[in-house]
């Protein structure tokens, strides 16, 4: 007898279909964690940031900027905040170094609200330091703006700038970063009832005066999470083990079967001293 002939039997061939039945859920499992330790953000994404939301819809005001929120084109209507006006340097547009003008802008809320919520907002890039002081210097000269939709990224922030020699109350200071809270010390009646959202919004179409700010599709990396891939290999090695239990319980009752067939044959055989007198 074989362990082949074993095989064949009726029950051994249903276990084994129920093995192959646990392999293939332990293998699917498998790959549904596969596929969740890949982390694509790349341009088939991409496409996807390039859909204008209502900036309140994606992010909340007062609360911290989120990976799938950053580069994100949103829609926010509101009015920009005279004289909270100001510059940002060392900002490349095309490869080239220049300045950026910022300011903030309040959006609409409900009338008789004690707060507001606000947004820092990149208005437009400039090639030198005095073609971005002149543009700031009309804007914060201008009493009243019109509420309109405002159409831009949303970018999450830079780290603060470094210190300023003088001190960061100097005229002549000009931040290199854009941090939100640096933005928030330069406001001239925000209070501490006011909230504003964690990133800034740089502006789809330029201030009078200024070019726009490349904003390009945001381009993401690959990320894998290598313990969604241990768990992989684990349901592949479960998918397995179901098969090997299977054979094992086979070979087990062949052996028994061998074994107690060798000690019937063995029973059987007549013994030295049997023979006829």
């Amino acid at each position: 007898m074989t362990i082949f002939s074993v095989m064949r039997r009726p029950k051994w061939i249903r276990a084994l279909i129920l093995a192959l039945v646990i392999a293939a859920i332990f293998a699917a499992l498998g790959q549904w964690q596969l596929s969740r330790a890949v982390t694509s953000n790349g341009p088939s994404l991409s496409a996807t940031t390039e859909t204008v939301e209502p900036l309140t819809q994606l992010a909340t005001a007062g609360g911290p900027t989120y990976e799938d929120q950053d580069g994100q084109m949103v829609s926010a209507t509101g009015s920009l905040v005279a004289p909270d006006f100001s510059i940002v340097s060392s900002r490349l547009n095309g490869g080239v170094e220049g300045y950026w003008v910022v300011g903030r802008l309040q959006l609409d809320v409900a009338q008789g609200s004690a707060s507001s919520t606000n947004a820092a907002v990149a208005l437009g890039w400039a090639s030198t330091l005095s073609q971005a002081e002149s543009v700031v210097d009309q804007l914060n000269a201008t009493s009243t703006f019109v509420s309109e939709p405002f159409v831009g990224r949303y970018v999450g922030p830079d780290g603060t700038s470094p210190a300023d020699p003088q001190g960061k109350t100097s005229s002549a200071y000009v931040p290199s970063g854009m941090s939100v809270a640096e933005q928030i010390n330069t406001w001239k009646d925000y209070s501490d009832t006011d909230t504003v959202f964690g990133g800034y919004v740089v502006a789809k179409t330029p201030i009078a005066g200024l070019t726009t700010i490349d904003s390009p599709v945001p381009q993401r990396t690959t990320q894998l999470n290598w313990l969604n891939i241990f768990y992989a290999i684990e349901w592949v090695i479960f998918a397995l083990a179901a098969i090997f239990f299977w054979y094992r319980l086979v070979k087990d009752e062949w052996e028994r079967e061998t074994e107690e067939a060798e000690l019937e044959e063995a029973y059987a055989a007549p013994g030295p001293g049997s023979a006829k007198s």
